[in-house]
């Protein structure tokens, strides 16, 4: 499963679309029709990817199923914290540096420090191994622990699990911990146009979970005109990533 979903990944970068429309173009080129219309239907793809509104309205819509948790919020009933991988730099580049590499995932790792800061009563399990197919360097909890670790939390409060390199195995894997007691009530802690796919996830392994959403990418209104091919390429990449992962975890009975 794991194999086949960065084999699928091709299909969520639409700027691969219009690379294989063009080289199919090249290929049919005594067919002049019709390698003039895969070229135009291709010039229409890449500038329609890069028109905002499209993929903001989708993760949107992902990121609004769960509401954003306030910094005061009373979190005496929770026993711990689960975050999830997935904002460390992994393989060669961090292989360079000493310091943790965050991405642009971050805010998994750096907006729960207030909270746990807070509320020391929370046991934190980090859970990540790593997404790559071929694994080198250290893993997403090895740099975790290391972030961690420079930010002051006590070692003991947090337990970390490296094996793990999808959504299902973060949930089956960490419930496999010593000492973790799934029934409990934990806090959820991933980006925001993750969490459906991560709640249903983890409640389908027994979890007892409540979101807390974080590393936001849209706003409260449309950016009707906004326009650019970068923002819009990544923007596409995700939700496809997103939409089709809800699709494989139902077709295969992990949601």
């Amino acid at each position: 499963m794991f194999i086949a979903s960065k084999l699928f990944a091709f299909v969520t970068q639409p700027l691969n679309w219009v690379a294989v429309l063009l080289a199919v173009s090249l290929l049919v080129r005594q067919r002049t029709t019709l390698g003039r219309n895969l070229r135009w239907i291709a010039l229409a793809l890449l500038l329609l990817m890069g028109w905002l509104p499209l993929p903001d309205g989708l993760i949107r819509h992902l990121e609004s199923r769960y509401a954003e948790v306030q910094p005061n919020a009373d979190l005496r009933g929770f026993v711990g914290v689960v975050i999830l991988g997935g904002s460390t730099e992994t393989g060669r580049v961090a292989q360079a540096h000493v310091q943790p590499l965050l991405n642009d995932a971050a805010e998994r790792m750096t907006a729960p420090l207030a909270m746990l800061h807070k509320n020391p009563h929370l046991r934190v399990v980090y859970t990540g191994g790593g997404g790559t197919l071929v694994v080198s360097g250290p893993s997403e909890a090895a740099l975790a622990e290391s972030f961690f670790g420079g930010q002051g939390l006590a070692a003991n409060r947090i337990a970390y699990e490296s094996a793990s390199r999808t959504t299902h195995e973060n949930a089956v894997l960490s419930a496999q911990l010593p000492g973790v007691d799934i029934t409990q009530r934990w806090l959820l802690v991933t980006s925001a146009w993750h969490m459906p796919r991560s709640m249903a996830t983890f409640a389908k392994a027994g979890w007892n979970v409540t979101a807390y959403p974080v590393d936001y990418r849209t706003g409260s209104t449309t950016p009707w005109i906004e326009y650019s091919l970068r923002e819009g390429a990544e923007k596409w990449e995700l939700v496809l990533h997103e939409v089709l992962g809800v699709v494989a975890y139902r077709l295969t009975g992990r949601l």
